[in-house]
């Protein structure tokens, strides 16, 4: 019999959960599109976030198109395919800390410590700390679609495709 601890990845629950985060998503959209123009960190930045996350979360549409994303904007494969095992060591320095807070963050599922959360604060500018908080939720929401697709097809196949 399959179920829901044979798929190992994070996916949406009920449409109310989907419904919430597009909500909160939506609710920026202004702020989505300055990201989206460098306007507060480079798109070098921001996909080396949204692979971090993208890590964690295990989804496969996502990981393919941030890589792409993330070549276009100057990143070496080498650095893709580290941040994509979680490693962080050739990333710059000053973007190590934003990266393994985001790791954090997808871990606890959005829920970070508040003490990990007080470090980013301390070391980042405001508005670099509110480009990190979009970027994690804007993966966070194409992570979490991307899976709960991936588990409908699970179950649909009774498990035979596997948790890819």
């Amino acid at each position: 019999m399959i179920n829901a601890k044979s798929f190992n990845r994070r996916y949406y629950r009920s449409l109310r959960e989907i419904i919430a985060d597009t909500k909160k998503i939506f609710s920026q959209r202004t702020q989505i599109k300055v990201l989206m123009r460098n306007e507060l960190i480079s798109d070098a930045f921001r996909e080396r976030i949204m692979l971090a996350v993208t890590e964690v979360n295990g989804c496969r549409y996502c990981q393919y198109a941030h890589a792409k994303m993330a070549l276009d904007s100057g990143l070496s494969q080498k650095e893709i395919d580290d941040l994509s095992a979680g490693v962080f060591h050739n990333c710059p320095p000053e973007e190590v800390p934003a990266l393994l807070y985001a790791q954090h963050w997808a871990e606890e599922n959005g829920q970070p410590s508040p003490e990990t959360r007080q470090e980013v604060v301390d070391i980042y500018d405001k508005s670099t700390v509110k480009a990190i908080d979009l970027a994690m939720r804007m993966i966070r929401i194409g992570n979490l679609l991307g899976n709960t697709w991936d588990y409908v097809l699970f179950r649909l196949s009774f498990g035979r495709l596997g948790n890819r």
